[in-house]
C-alpha cells in the first residue's frame, strides 16, 4: 500500500487517545479501529506523521499481553 493509498484509507476514522494522556501535550499515541485493521499514530503528528497499520488479530494479541 502506498503512502497515498494509506492516507485515503485512514481518512474518516475516529481516533481515540488514552484517558491516561494529559492535556499538556506529552508523549501520546492515538488508535482507530477500521474494518480490517487497527491504526496507530503519534498524537503530535496527526496531519503529516506516519500511521502504523496492525491486523485486528495481532492487535488483540498485543492488548491481551499488555493487559494480562
Amino acid at each position: 500500500m502506498s503512502v497515498e493509498q494509506m492516507a485515503e484509507h485512514v481518512y474518516g476514522l475516529h481516533w481515540f487517545k488514552s484517558s491516561y494522556s494529559g492535556s499538556d501535550g506529552g508523549d501520546c499515541v492515538e488508535v482507530a479501529a477500521g474494518l480490517d485493521a487497527v491504526y496507530v499514530r503519534d498524537s503530535k503528528a496527526v496531519g503529516d506523521g506516519p500511521v502504523l497499520r496492525v491486523g485486528r488479530g495481532e492487535w488483540a494479541a498485543f492488548v491481551a499481553l499488555a493487559v494480562g
